[in-house]
């Protein structure tokens, strides 16, 4: 009886059922598209924060900020005087360690070993700069026709004497700056750190028993901009490495732009046992709070950065957008499903109102107020279901089409100077540069559990208005519905 009941009066009242069911279904695809760009939004901003510090890297340990002045100041170049030999070419370079901060090897051990840390990798950020060039002797030209003679200005006796008078021209010095970044990783742990964030796409990465051996992977880009190649070697600082292997950066710029074992890399900084960064893999992502606080406690003179330390310094259309898809979209979307199920309720109640001497009828026959209170409750839970199928199919569209056009957006990397960001802080082997910025697509991926939500909100939503219609229909008696009959 109750099913029959209630096909007959949704069947009548299509048109009411429609528009409560519309109402709901707009509320709920609004929080479909909302949370579909904002998870879209979150997937952008991880992409851009591996491309600073590698796959699976939670956190970074970097050398706490030294003292304004206590730094080891300016590198300098010196170049040696080759006289008669104009034309010779002068060449140096100054290989240099990142934010000129580093640690103790045994600092890797040291956070590997703390509660909440599954694994540890050290490496170390040097920057190259090479300075070649030469220097050119100026030519002397004479002016003939000024000279001192007689007795004026001669020398002793009065004797006299002719001065040349001219000037130096021409002469000068040339000289290029050429400045790169290499990183020096440990090859026995190579599923952590920022060459985890590019793809090998020529030759091979590194072999575990490559310790220190005299070999490199070069960056795409760096590779095409100097002609390298697999089989080629590469000159750093007077020691030759053989190319082995060409990655590809598969988000944002690379790390660096060569990469050599870590033990190369501390020979030719002259940094023995020495570390820029240690990059950690927490054991749960959820506790990485408590475990960046362990390792602070637990290692004094450090500083540990997190993937949502960084993320505070993303800036841009990025950023913007996600602050409006988080903050302005969520509450709109809430504003909205609060209207939605409210015009629910109220369209349902005034429904009610308008079938008293339907409802009065029925109390008279023999119908409790239990049970038309159900009837109401349940073709409002239908209305319910219903405007969720629509929302759900309107959300799925509109997250479908956000893809499809996959709008661009600009993530701006805030300035990483001081050894902090890609120099030093969850970064590591990056450069020491201003912002930078990185174009990425938006997606609006729909996970099942925003679906499961909406669904709920369609359940919450009948059962909301089910309850207005339902708190009215109690309230009337079979004599309301005799004063209705004409």
């Amino acid at each position: 009886m109750f099913f029959t009941y209630l096909r007959r009066e949704l069947r009548r009242r299509r048109k009411a059922a429609l528009v409560v069911a519309s109402g709901l279904a707009l509320g709920i695809a609004l929080v479909i598209i909302v949370s579909s760009v904002s998870s879209g939004m979150s997937k952008a901003q991880d992409k851009v924060l591996e491309s600073l510090y590698g796959l699976g890297t939670d956190m970074t340990v970097t050398k706490a900020a030294a003292a304004p002045g206590s730094g080891t100041g300016r590198p300098r170049f010196e170049f040696d005087a080759k006289d008669g030999d104009d034309d010779a070419t002068q060449s140096t370079d100054r290989v240099m360690v990142q934010g000129f901060q580093s640690l103790a090897a045994t600092t890797v051990d040291q956070v590997g070993k703390q509660t909440g840390v599954a694994d540890a990798v050290g490496g170390l950020s040097l920057t190259v700069m090479k300075v070649d060039g030469q220097f050119k002797r100026g030519e002397f030209k004479q002016d003939e026709s000024a000279t001192t003679g007689g007795g004026g200005r001669g020398g002793p006796g009065g004797g006299g004497s002719t001065q040349p008078q001219g000037e130096v021209q021409g002469g000068g010095a040339s000289f290029d700056v050429n400045s790169y970044t290499v990183y020096g990783t440990d090859v026995t742990k190579q599923d952590l750190g920022p060459l985890t964030s590019s793809k090998i796409t020529t030759g091979r990465t590194f072999k575990t028993t490559e310790t220190n051996a005299k070999v490199a992977v070069v960056d795409a880009a760096y590779a095409k901009e100097k002609e390298l190649s697999t089989g080629k070697t590469v000159t750093i600082h007077g020691t030759k490495f053989s190319i082995v292997g060409v990655s590809t950066a598969e988000s944002g710029d690379a790390a660096a732009n060569l990469y050599i074992p870590l033990q190369q890399a501390q020979t030719l900084a002259d940094s023995k046992d020495k570390v820029t960064t240690v990059y950690v893999k927490a054991a749960d992502s959820q506790q990485i709070d408590s475990v960046k606080a362990t390792i602070q406690k637990n290692i004094t003179g450090t500083t540990v950065t997190t993937s949502a330390d960084l993320a505070d310094t993303v800036s841009g259309s990025l950023s913007t957008a996600s602050d409006l898809a988080s903050s302005v979209g969520k509450w709109l979307s809430i504003a909205v499903l609060i209207a939605a199920f409210l015009v629910a309720g109220l369209l349902t109640s005034s429904a009610v109102s308008r079938r008293v001497r339907e409802f009065g009828t029925l109390k008279a026959l023999g119908w409790k107020s239990g049970r038309v209170t159900r009837q109401v409750i349940g073709e409002a839970l239908v209305n319910g279901l219903m405007g969720g199928v629509l929302g759900i199919a309107v959300g799925l569209a509109g997250a479908y089409a956000v893809t499809a056009v996959s709008p661009t957006l600009t993530a701006q990397l805030g300035s990483t100077g001081g050894g902090a960001g890609r120099g030093g802080g969850m970064g590591g082997p990056g450069r020491q540069t201003a912002s930078k910025a990185l174009d990425i697509a938006l997606t609006a991926p729909v996970s099942l559990s925003v679906i499961l939500m909406a669904v709920g909100l369609a359940v919450a939503g009948g059962l909301i208005a089910g309850a207005f219609g339902g708190w009215r229909a109690s309230r009337l008696r079979p004599a309301d519905a005799l004063r209705r009959v004409e």
